[in-house]
């Protein structure tokens, strides 16, 4: 019997000109922009909650969380709603994405490890680099992306 290759199937996005890709089994919907309201004293990355069907669900920029710009609101933009594990227990956010792309499917062999950039950087968060149609994807640890500090603040 051949053993099978395990495919994973991910949920592809755009933040500024680059596609960043998330599993889909941790993608729980997408949002077109509600309002979003503000929560003072949060980290800059951190733009409010929204209430989803009663649930207060903290909105993350992550084009300034990654150290972009700030995402400018298209017709495009939208909230992928994820959820995390954080120190055993599972949380619903949002992430502000420019676009959200399509459903791919990638194979372990698609995927190269992260680049090694230096020391500093902290790149813990990036599962690994796919390619996708001749460009590369960075696929997310979601759970990596962002720190129990920092959602403990959130």
């Amino acid at each position: 019997m051949a053993e099978e290759l395990q495919t994973t199937q991910y949920l592809t996005f755009t933040l500024a000109d680059e596609i960043f890709a998330v599993d889909v089994a941790r993608v729980r919907e997408i949002l077109e922009m509600p309002g979003i309201t503000k929560v003072p004293q949060v980290p800059d990355f951190m733009l409010g909650v929204i209430n989803l069907r009663g649930c207060v669900v903290p909105v993350i920029d992550l084009r300034q969380k990654f150290g972009m710009q700030k995402t400018d609101q298209t017709v495009n933009t939208c909230i992928i709603v994820v959820e995390i594990a954080m120190e055993g227990e599972s949380t619903v956010l949002g992430s502000l994405a420019d676009s959200v792309q399509e459903v791919i499917e990638m194979e372990p062999s698609q995927i190269e490890a992260a680049p090694h950039i230096g020391t500093n950087l902290k790149i813990d968060f990036i599962k690994g680099m796919g390619k996708h149609d001749g460009r590369f994807v960075t696929i997310l640890d979601i759970d990596k992306v962002f720190s129990s500090f920092e959602l403990a603040t959130v």
